[in-house]
């Protein structure tokens, strides 16, 4: 490529952005996203200023209030912004912090020993973000007001007069419809579950919501703080013991404050905070608690006799099996790996956590030996499973079938090698799969019937599921593997779609593949490549024509417009007849997939052109688990109430699992 001349480039070229211009200029890379992710994380950036004065023993309360005009108001009874002149900036340190990046308490200068927000960034971005800002400030019983419009302040701090409240600080502000194109409005859901979390969090704070839209409200304490949330995980499930291990202890100027509870389930759910931050991906916190928890309960199960000379110890795979825990450490300099906090790395914490483990729990267990007893007994229960799991695994890989070069037999693949634009149907029945195998587009179209019944993995181990003939073929189809093979890289099709008839059975086998998914392949599913695909409950018929609808308000919606229609055209419409002969039309309801021939099938639900696919996300993981439970657990009665406290809920154009 010749290189172009002529072109000046000098340093009028450079651009300086100053103040707040480079927020407004590049959001994300301040909040990540300018969607309905990035609206609620400015909501986040000011709670967590206020979850902050609470960490830090000066506020007992934060309040959330929807506004019914598009803003939201955030307030809580700490120490207040604090109103003197800035000796740096000349201004008023309220408008210091909320004018200039990289102002705040927490950078070690005495105003927070532990908080959440480690960049400081957090109520400047929001006011750069914001139509309008308006921060109240009360001060020794002196209220002080200023306001903001898209970070530039419209007029200087005032002194308001005297209020009731000695205290406190209040912000309220407008997200930017030109920055946030997607949506400005608020999620009274998403607003419930962020402060639960920080109530189970920080113990003994109030947190409460009022939507001015709707009238809801909703209000949390927890005396208990992470015990109570341990406890909250566990319902539904049996549990080993009736109340969790508890331990709280400084380490040198740090805290560690770990809950542990056993369930007699499967799957272990471990969340580890820093500082009220969640960090999905761990780090060394987690890494100190696996680390001492192995060690603890092997130490006990040879002590104890439970574990034989000879044996081997038990994994940690084996340990968190039925494990409901959280840990929470909070320190004065947390060093989190990347902007989005997904992961802590302060290596001395690993140390505080194994410290504060090896003792305490080891105490705990000594204590109190019949829970003690069953929890090295379920430990060695997975032990004997993960062997039966691993020879069944061999057994099946002597066969060819999870080599990833062999193939389920009744699998009938697409040409086309590429994971994006291959897509694979799960079918079940053999009327519905043989229409689907002659319908499909076979160069990007797989089709897997499913000949047999699921297997209910929420009450299965591995080795059951490697002798399920339904199970192994699609671990087998998709070439992600399974357990301590598991790798979501070699997934083969970036669609996999569900399809099953539009009725209770086709639910429940859907609702059936849907636990596998989430229990034991979830990686598959938060990376967006499951799908549910919904059929066409009726054909609307005339002549040779059909018009295919998927609920009955769509049916009612379509027979309306026809009349509509006719009525405008001058036909007579007699108004006592069956709405269908108004329309002059037949209507035909499917009672499954295997009613339509190859030809509709395509048509109305695997042609990308006309078909509709609803994508299965984990939008919150501790909700999905929690259905998940009750849906498919041995609690009948759970089951039944949810049912009949959801089923008017249920709606098929999304589903956040």
């Amino acid at each position: 490529m010749a290189k172009q001349t002529g072109d000046s480039y000098d340093g009028s070229q450079i651009q300086v952005l100053e103040g707040l211009e480079p927020v407004r200029k590049r959001p994300g890379m301040y909040i990540g996203s300018t969607g309905y992710d990035g609206v609620h994380h400015l909501i986040k950036e000011i709670a967590d200023n206020s979850i902050d004065e609470a960490i830090a023993g000066h506020a007992t309360r934060v309040d959330v209030r929807i506004l019914d005009d598009g803003g939201i108001t955030i307030s809580d009874d700490g120490r207040g912004i604090p109103v003197d002149k800035h000796p740096k900036t000349g201004l008023s340190t309220l408008e210091t912090v909320l004018t200039v990046l990289h102002a705040g308490g927490k950078f070690g200068g005495g105003g927070y020993k532990v908080s959440s927000g480690l960049h400081g960034v957090g109520s400047s971005v929001v006011n750069a973000l914001s139509t309008k800002l308006i921060a109240e400030v009360v001060n020794k019983g002196e209220l002080y007001r200023i306001e903001f419009e898209r970070g530039a302040s419209t007029a200087p701090l005032k002194k308001i007069g005297k209020t009731d409240r000695p205290t406190g600080t209040v912000i309220t502000f407008y997200p930017d419809p030109t920055i946030f194109k997607e949506t400005v409005d608020f999620d009274y859901k998403w607003v419930v579950n962020y402060l639960r979390h920080q109530a189970y969090l920080t113990k003994g704070i109030y947190t409460g919501v009022v939507d001015d839209r709707t009238g809801d409200r909703q209000a949390f304490y927890f005396e208990g703080g992470i015990q109570s949330y341990v406890k909250h995980l566990n319902i539904g499930k049996d549990i080993l013991s009736d109340a969790p291990f508890y331990v709280e202890k400084q380490v040198d100027d740090s805290m560690v404050e770990i809950a542990v509870q056993y369930n007699d389930s499967f799957i272990e759910t471990v969340k580890p905070f820093a500082n009220n931050v969640l960090t999905p991906d761990g780090g060394t916190h987690l890494v100190g608690f696996r680390s001492a928890l192995t060690r603890v309960i092997n130490d006990y199960a040879r002590k104890s006799g439970l574990l034989k000379e000879k044996e081997e110890n038990l994994s940690g795979d084996d340990i968190r099996e039925g494990l409901t825990a959280i840990i929470l450490v909070k320190l004065p300099d947390p060093q989190f790996e990347g902007q989005t906090k997904n992961k802590l790395g302060n290596p001395e914490v690993r140390r505080y956590v194994e410290q504060v483990m090896n003792e305490y729990f080891a105490y705990y267990l000594d204590e109190n030996p019949d829970i003690a007893k069953k929890v090295v007994s379920k430990a060695l229960l997975a032990a004997r499973a993960r062997k039966a799991a691993r020879a069944a695994r061999d057994n099946v890989l002597r066969k060819g079938a999870l080599d990833g070069m062999g193939l389920p037999g009744k699998l009938w693949d697409c040409s086309s090698k590429s994971p994006d634009n291959s897509e694979i149907y799960i079918v079940e029945g053999n009327s519905a799969a043989g229409s689907a195998k002659e319908g499909r587009d076979n160069k990007t179209q797989a089709i897997l019937p499913l000949r047999g019944k699921v297997l209910n993995t929420e009450r299965a181990r591995l080795d059951k599921m490697f002798a399920n003939k339904e199970i192994v073929a699609m671990i087998q189809a998709f070439g992600v593997g399974i357990g301590d093979t598991f790798d979501v890289s070699g997934l083969r099709y970036h669609k996999i779609i569900i399809m099953t008839d539009a009725d209770v059975d086709g639910s429940h086998i859907a609702t059936l593949l849907l636990t596998f998914f989430f229990r034991y392949m979830k990686e598959v599913v938060e990376g967006g490549y499951v799908y549910l695909a919904k059929p066409p409950l009726f054909s609307i018929n005339k002549g040779q024509k059909k018009q295919y609808v998927y609920d009955e308000p769509a049916l009612d919606e379509a027979l309306n417009a026809i009349i509509t229609d006719r009525k405008t055209r001058g036909v007579a419409i007699d108004e006592n007849e069956d709405r269908t002969k108004q329309a002059g039309v037949t209507v035909s309801r499917f009672k499954g997939l295997g009613e339509m021939d190859a030809e509709q099938l395509w048509e109305t639900t695997m042609n990308p052109e006309n078909r509709v696919l609803i994508k299965v996300g984990v939008e919150d993981a501790e909700q999905a688990d929690a259905i998940f439970t009750k849906l498919m657990g041995d609690d009948v009665s759970l089951r039944k109430s949810f049912i009949q406290a959801e089923a008017k809920n249920a709606k098929l154009e999304e589903l956040d699992i």
